[in-house]
């Protein structure tokens, strides 16, 4: 890691792609549990074209995962802030039939805590297994295992009319 930021420092966009290839799916998750679908791409682009702007502020190359998923919180919460309107296309033109239970279970997962909703995400949209959700944020394989146990609890105690 330390190699791959020190060469993107230095203007090599290879290294900086390779970041780019191996960060996405967490700055994806980031996002899409905080912000409308539509807008995701768009944000996460964003998200790294501020982290190549700002990288030389990046004190600790091996906490280039924690930085970025900062970046994408603040570009997240700015996006929300100035308000964007999105409209959402009819439900009977935007969605096929099942749609329908996954965008609920989609506004369902995004009232739980903040926590758990990255970890549900990256572990079930994005498909990452418990030790590469660790390795992408920091944090322990059983802090990432305690946050997929609660989360699908708390999620699942939603789903069946419960309001833990």
């Amino acid at each position: 890691m330390r190699e791959l930021v020190g060469a993107a420092r230095g203007g090599d966009s290879r290294a900086f792609g390779e970041l780019y290839r191996r960060f996405f799916r967490m700055v994806h998750a980031v996002l899409f549990s905080r912000v409308p679908a539509g807008d995701v791409d768009d944000l996460a682009q964003d998200v790294f074209l501020q982290a190549w702007r700002e990288l030389h502020a990046l004190r600790d190359p091996l906490a280039f995962g924690g930085w970025l998923r900062q970046i994408a919180l603040h570009q997240s919460a700015d996006h929300l802030r100035r308000g964007h309107p999105t409209e959402e296309l009819d439900a009977n033109i935007a969605r096929a039939p099942n749609d329908e239970q996954a965008w609920f279970l989609l506004a369902e997962l995004r009232r739980l805590p903040e926590a758990y909703q990255e970890t549900l995400v990256l572990r079930f949209v994005e498909g990452l297994t418990g030790p590469e959700i660790a390795a992408l944020t920091g944090l322990t394989p059983g802090s990432v295992r305690v946050n997929l146990h609660r989360g699908v609890e708390l999620l699942r105690a939603r789903l069946k009319g419960g309001t833990r």
